[in-house]
């Protein structure tokens, strides 16, 4: 499964209702850290069914990263049980990001 496009109509399904833990990467196509960081999220979307993987574009979708105060990108956000879990921002190893989830 790849990762998902979220938005401000799916978030609340997709993500704060979801029964598994949720990454969401917030991005932006100009961002050169956010492509280098786009295969690793697809990545770990396909490789890790326990977990549902999502991508926030800043520019399409202003409000979110509002709402989460992300002033850089990229930022990885893990939401378990509809809360906000843990966060890291800038590019960092796939073996991070997974960490990150468990």
């Amino acid at each position: 499964m790849s990762a998902m496009t979220i938005n401000s109509i799916n978030f609340e399904t997709e993500v704060l209702q979801s029964d598994r833990p949720v990454l969401v990467d917030f991005w932006a196509s100009w961002c050169g850290p956010c492509r280098m960081v786009a295969p690793i999220v697809e990545e770990i979307a396909q490789e890790h069914p326990e977990f549902k993987v999502g991508k926030v574009n800043v520019d399409e979708e202003p409000q979110l990263a509002s709402q989460f105060g992300i002033m850089s990108i990229p930022t990885l956000l893990v939401f378990k049980d509809g809360k906000l879990a843990k966060q890291m921002v800038g590019a960092r190893p796939k073996a991070d990001i997974v960490a990150m989830m468990e």
